[in-house]
């Protein structure tokens, strides 16, 4: 693709995936001037759905903090949601909309621990978030997702830390408060995000089995009642923290740390090639 310089309020970010991480990156994308479009699956699997603009998918629009995302069903429709300073949401796995989109900037924020098909012939500036890509074979910058010291630090060349399969700690328990699902099948809620639960208290069904919180704390994630959920898959997760201590509805630290360095990556290879 040829460089075509152009002000950052003319300049379309395609962010692929709308989970609670890829909405923080979204967040400081928009706040920076971009005109950013989200592209989602048709049954978005994240859990922290109070805070991700794929909820969108299944409501028509998600609020998250001061922004608002608006599902579309074709690129036409983007300018309209622009003007309104919200951001589209497609439906479009595959990302096939690019050729008509011509973003000047792909963002791969699925986080799926692995490329899903992401590569460099799609936008002069690429970037992925978290392991399973390497700069700058397959994209121009990857972006590091496991908590700690390295959190948000930008690799030009290599790879990001390997998938360890361990959730992060919080308040000493890490892998104990995330749950899968037992089982295949429909989801039927009995708690919602933000529930102050207890030990063994029933959070869900999954058609007839009941899923039990691990532990006492706060739900703070919870799959949508719309999808089919796949036996062994991340459905839930219970923060052992006070309700006060949690907070469910507002865009969490690691989700703007990862948007802080996307847009320091965009900036940077956009300056140094000149297309801002």
């Amino acid at each position: 693709m040829g460089k075509i310089k152009r002000p950052i309020s003319e300049t379309i970010v395609a962010v692929r995936g709308g989970g609670d991480l890829a909405t923080g990156v979204v967040q400081k994308l928009v706040h920076a001037g971009f005109k950013v479009i989200i592209l989602e699956t048709a049954k978005p699997l994240a859990i922290r759905r109070t805070v991700a603009f794929c909820n969108a998918v299944f409501q028509g629009r998600q609020q998250v903090e001061d922004l608002e995302a608006v599902l579309v069903s074709s690129v036409s429709e983007c300018s309209v949601i622009w003007n309104n300073h919200q951001i589209p949401i497609l439906i479009d796995s595959k990302a096939e909309s690019l050729k008509e989109l011509k973003p000047t900037v792909l963002v791969d924020a699925i986080l799926a621990k692995k490329n899903l098909g992401t590569n460099k012939e799609m936008a002069p500036i690429t970037i992925a978030l978290g392991p399973g890509f390497t700069a700058s074979n397959e994209v121009n910058a990857v972006v590091e997702t496991m908590r700690g010291h390295y959190l948000g630090k930008l690799y030009f060349k290599g790879s990001a830390i390997p998938n360890t399969g361990i959730p992060g700690e919080i308040n000493g328990k890490s892998a104990e408060r995330v749950i899968h699902a037992p089982a295949s099948g429909k989801v039927k809620h009995v708690k919602t995000i933000g529930a102050i639960v207890k030990k063994g208290e029933v959070l869900f069904y999954i058609d007839q089995i009941a899923v039990v919180s691990p532990l006492d704390g706060v739900l703070r994630g919870l799959i949508s009642d719309k999808v089919l959920c796949q036996k062994g898959l991340k459905c839930a997760d219970v923060d052992p923290r006070s309700v006060e201590q949690v907070d469910c509805f507002t865009i969490s630290d690691k989700a703007r740390a990862l948007g802080g360095a996307v847009l320091e990556a965009v900036l940077w290879l956009g300056c140094q090639r000149g297309l801002f």
